[in-house]
């Protein structure tokens, strides 16, 4: 009898995505491109990755009680914006950086971030037990 392993979600996310660019010639962006779109491919065709979006540098931002405040954002010079996103399907953490390791996007300054998805919001169990501890 054996033990099946349950696949985990885990999301790649792509910072420092406005300039990597910068400096390449036309058919060097072609072929990184290429590359990107070659791996994205890759791991769709094995089920790795089951969504994937790059994200326009343009937004909004809303924050306050009730959302009163809207401001423009996220700001394109910040490193720390995110450029894009991958959702994985695969069995560890492990698995999730390795696939993150090969972003052609690296050796052009891409970092790549790898989250676990959660299977709750760990602040509504935490609210779910102090209410429960309250009722004791």
């Amino acid at each position: 009898m054996s033990i099946e392993s349950t696949p985990s979600e885990y999301m790649l996310l792509f910072h420092n995505t406005t300039q990597w660019h910068r400096g390449l010639s036309p058919q060097e962006l072609q072929k990184v491109t290429d590359r990107w779109m070659s791996w994205y491919n890759r791991l769709a065709e094995r089920g790795a990755l089951t969504a994937g979006q790059p994200l326009m540098h343009e937004g909004k931002i809303v924050s306050g009680k009730k959302g009163q405040f809207v401001a423009d954002g996220p700001f394109a010079e910040s490193k720390e914006a995110i450029g894009g996103y991958f959702l994985l399907s695969v069995e560890t953490m492990e698995e999730a950086i390795k696939i993150a390791q090969d972003c052609p996007g690296l050796e052009y300054g891409v970092t790549v971030e790898v989250r676990p998805i959660a299977a709750r919001c760990a602040t509504l169990e935490q609210a779910e037990a102090q209410l429960v501890e309250a009722q004791d």
